[in-house]
């Protein structure tokens, strides 16, 4: 497909750089010609130079043959804007525009026919309810989920004390009492997709497929107490913050904000007036201690400084706290947080490349396209769900279908019941089916698992 991207910021540059090694054309629009060179340094894509909300600029980059325009620049204004002026130089174009401003969020929804707007995708909106998430269910790293929630791909940590260290998959359900499936498992840096003599050992991150029914069994089985999170610190007052404060009081949660500008103080307590708005720094313990952070039940480090994120929940670590979750703004900075005690890790940037590549595979295969993706073991690593048709493959025991390589079919969905696969297992039209690769971006259908 022909795609146009415009911005390259964080965003941009993690959709250029994944899109354009699944083989799409892609244009790339911005108004640093720095940025654009250091882009055509390491990718092999085009670029202009300009605004991309100018209708000049569109053309010149192809808009009137284009299938997909993703609008990403730092300016609401102008993404939306610019997604407006491309439907009006090509009907037929898809467009997604980056819309963070709070302010905003109900508009673009409201009057997504007006701006001609195909999706909105707003990172910090969404990485607030994946932290949400995260607190509800306190004792996983990470929680992923398919099949409508039914299915979940969760990460554990296997430290020293850990009732699975030196113990083989194979003997799982000896420990664990449920149906669950390790699905990879991140090894000093590694992802590993494990058979049934695998050997768990301490340091090991596993990234588990279980019924969310089962999730409960797992976490006490494994002896880890899951208790309700009442109260929650939240290092930084951006726009993460906001939106989390808001599902969090909502969920009857309280919650205190550490924030240091104190015009953004001020803000947010006119903003949130039912939240403990404290000026200070995250990175200075004294203020961290004032604010009782070893009662607190969660912390969430959500500055914008990945490097006083994870000291700041090294820190709330030390101190007890039970629930941590780091915020990272670059996803390349995950390898080094998954060395350190930072708690849970949740990228913006990520999670709303899974978002858009998700539609722009829906675009290109409408028949059997991923319905959800998720990127796992620090990258390195894709979970995908794919809707079953009615294909050759139904009604066919997997024990007589060759799977690919690097492939692990993780769970089948048969309606409201989930079953992770084994060799009688058969699909049928309208299951879900999750399969687990390291082969990024290889499966746009369904069909592709299969030698």
């Amino acid at each position: 497909m022909k795609i146009i991207i415009a911005g390259s910021g964080k965003v941009g540059i993690t959709l250029l750089r994944q899109l354009s090694a699944e083989g799409h054309d892609v244009t790339l629009i911005d108004l640093k010609r720095s940025t654009l060179e250091g882009a055509l340094e390491q990718f092999d894509v085009m670029t202009i130079e300009g605004n991309c909300a100018a209708m000049s600029v569109l053309l010149d980059a192809g808009v009137k043959d284009a299938d997909l325009l993703i609008a990403a620049t730092g300016a609401d204004e102008v993404n939306l804007l610019s997604c407006m002026t491309a439907h009006g130089l090509n009907q037929g174009i898809h467009t997604i525009a980056r819309v963070r401003n709070p302010e905003y969020t109900e508009q673009s929804y409201k009057m997504r026919d007006t701006f001609a707007l195909s999706l909105v995708v707003n990172p910090e909106a969404q990485a607030a309810k994946e932290i949400e998430r995260l607190l509800k269910f306190p004792g996983f790293l990470r929680r992923d989920t398919f099949a409508k929630g039914r299915a979940e791909i969760v990460e554990l940590r296997v430290d020293a004390a850990s009732k699975l260290k030196g113990i083989s998959l194979a003997e799982m359900y000896r420990i664990v009492r449920c149906q669950v499936l390790v699905c990879t498992v991140l090894r000093s840096g590694t992802a590993i997709t494990p058979r049934g003599d695998f050997v768990l050992q301490e340091g090991d991150r596993i990234f588990v497929t279980a019924p969310t029914s089962n999730l409960a069994v797992l976490l006490s089985s494994l002896g880890i107490i899951a208790k309700p999170v009442r109260n929650c610190l939240i290092g930084g007052g951006g726009r993460i913050s906001f939106y989390l404060a808001q599902r969090l009081q909502a969920d009857g949660i309280q919650v205190t904000i550490l924030e240091h500008s104190m015009d953004r103080c001020r803000e947010l307590a006119l903003l949130l007036p039912d939240v403990t708005v404290v000026c200070g720094d995250c990175s200075d313990q004294a203020d961290l201690e004032s604010l009782g952070i070893d009662r607190c039940d969660a912390y969430l480090s959500a500055t914008g400084i990945d490097e006083m994120n994870m000291i700041s929940s090294l820190y709330a670590a030390s101190r007890g706290v039970r629930q941590v979750v780091t915020k990272l703004g670059r996803p390349e900075n995950s390898g080094v947080a998954s060395k350190l005690s930072v708690g849970s890790v949740v990228c913006p940037r990520e999670l709303c490349g899974n978002n858009i590549v998700r539609y722009v595979r829906a675009m290109g295969n409408q028949t059997g396209a991923a319905i959800s993706i998720h990127t796992i073991a620090d990258g390195q690593a894709e979970a995908v769900e794919f809707r079953v048709g009615d294909s050759k493959y139904c009604h066919i025991p997997l024990k007589e279908l060759k799977i690919k390589k690097n492939i692990l079919l993780a769970t089948i969905s048969h309606g409201t019941q989930v079953e992770i696969p084994g060799g009688n297992s058969v699909l049928r039209p309208g299951d879900s089916v999750v399969v687990v690769t390291t082969k990024l971006g290889s499966l746009q259908t369904l069909a592709d698992i299969f030698a």
